[in-house]
């Protein structure tokens, strides 16, 4: 029986948690999150304060007494996955998938920052302009204050709703709301509103994501290419549907007619994702695409839907996987404005420790990733504290990083969440 603490992990963990020191050496394959360059030729990463402060070769890196110090053991290291399209409500119980704990469940699959759609799910989701804004404002305030397992929630993405306002979209602005939720699944079905109201938002800060397709929930509707096109929204939600894909044609209006980042999501139709990609490829637009579950929803929570994304755009889709990892990395960084999802100094320093799974042809874990198999992970960092360390729900890796000293105290704070 596990220990209602040791399954949270460090669930209530701020920014007066940032002050861990770390140095990360041998390291065998560094990804950077950058889709111009995604392989770096350094081996060693520091961090302090949350951020990284040495990207390089290990002979020039800082002589300094580092709290934890983690020998790598020649594995691969990338930035932390930025799951772009999540629904929660408050804490880690979803009432939509009757799921507990599927925050950190994600953590253990190299999951460190997440961005809410929409609090579609909340019991009683309030739908009048009061009732929209204290909902955006709670849930943002909330996941502020508690990260569970240390993990950055994005949340607080209000849903259109008839009767909001330009003053409306000022008072969240103001209160630090810098999201919109899904559009299409409130209550604004008319094109040119719900245009007007992402022009409203864009003016305050606020970045907006389309549904795309068919209706996923009753309370959401179709929404077709040119509908989106009009709207003009800064992420193309689920290009591959959520669940139910738009004819190819009109995926491929998607990628050709605009410039908007193209989401691909696990909850979604595979086979439109495979053709999303190489439509995006053959006309140079990888920079576009990046990733998300679109869970919790009706087909449950995938603790490791992202990295089942990864490797199934790389196999089927034949694009190198430290490519595919840069869109769930530094192509959602970009596009919403986070200084996380680059292995780069001055970045937040989010990173996962992986190697290939035991038994998988790939001997790396790119080349299993590759191969269409799932890394195991050996550790998680999150503003250079290690979090997870190793992951309960990957599969077990060839090769475990191993902590070389750490200084007392630090580990005793409820550091790792171990197996």
């Amino acid at each position: 029986m596990i220990e209602l603490p040791q399954l949270l992990g460090p669930a209530l963990y701020g920014a007066e948690e940032r002050n861990v020191s770390i140095m990360v050496k041998r390291i065998g394959c560094l990804v950077s999150g950058d889709l111009r360059q995604p392989l770096l030729d350094a081996d060693t990463v520091c961090a302090r304060g949350g951020k990284f402060t040495f990207v390089g070769p290990l002979a020039d890196a800082p002589d300094l007494d580092f709290d934890v110090v983690v020998d790598a053991n020649h594995t691969t290291v990338f930035p932390g996955l930025i799951d772009s399209h999540v629904h929660p409500t408050l804490g880690e119980y979803s009432p939509r998938a009757d799921h507990a704990f599927w925050v950190t469940h994600c953590l253990h699959g190299g999951v460190t920052t997440m961005i809410s759609a929409g609090e579609v799910h909340v019991p009683g989701r309030p739908v009048d302009p009061e009732g929209v804004k204290a909902l955006a404002i709670a849930t943002h305030r909330s996941y502020s204050r508690c990260r569970p397992g240390g993990v950055k929630l994005m949340a607080g993405a209000p849903l259109l709703e008839e009767g909001l306002g330009r003053d409306d979209f000022a008072e969240m602005a103001y209160a630090g709301i810098r999201l919109i939720g899904e559009i299409g699944i409130g209550s604004v079905t008319n094109v040119p509103q719900a245009a007007e109201m992402v022009r409203w938002g864009r003016e305050f800060g606020m970045t907006s994501l389309s549904h795309t397709g068919g209706p996923s929930i009753p309370s959401s509707r179709l929404m077709v290419a040119e509908e989106i096109l009009e709207i003009d929204p800064d992420v193309i939600g689920h290009v591959n549907g959520g669940h139910t894909a738009l004819p190819h044609n009109q995926i491929r209006c998607l990628c050709e007619r605009c410039s908007r980042a193209l989401e691909i999501v696990h909850n979604g139709n595979e086979f439109a994702a495979i053709h999303a990609l190489r439509t995006a490829k053959d006309s140079n637009q990888l920079p576009r695409i990046i990733l998300g579950t679109d869970a919790p929803a009706g087909s449950g929570v995938p603790a490791l839907g992202i990295l089942r994304v990864v490797a199934m755009l790389s196999s089927f889709g034949a694009v190198p996987a430290e490519q595919v990892l840069c869109f769930a990395t530094g192509n959602t960084a970009r596009v919403r404005n986070l200084n996380c999802g680059l292995i780069e100094v001055g970045r937040e320093a989010d990173f996962v420790i992986a190697d290939a799974p035991q038994g998988s042809a790939g001997k790396t874990a790119l080349e299993s990733m590759r191969l269409g198999d799932l890394p195991g992970i050996g550790m998680v960092v999150i503003d250079g504290k290690p979090v997870v360390y190793p992951s309960r729900n990957t599969p077990p890796a060839t090769k475990l990083p191993s902590m070389v000293s750490t200084r007392e105290g630090v580990k005793a704070n409820g550091l790792f969440q171990v197996a």
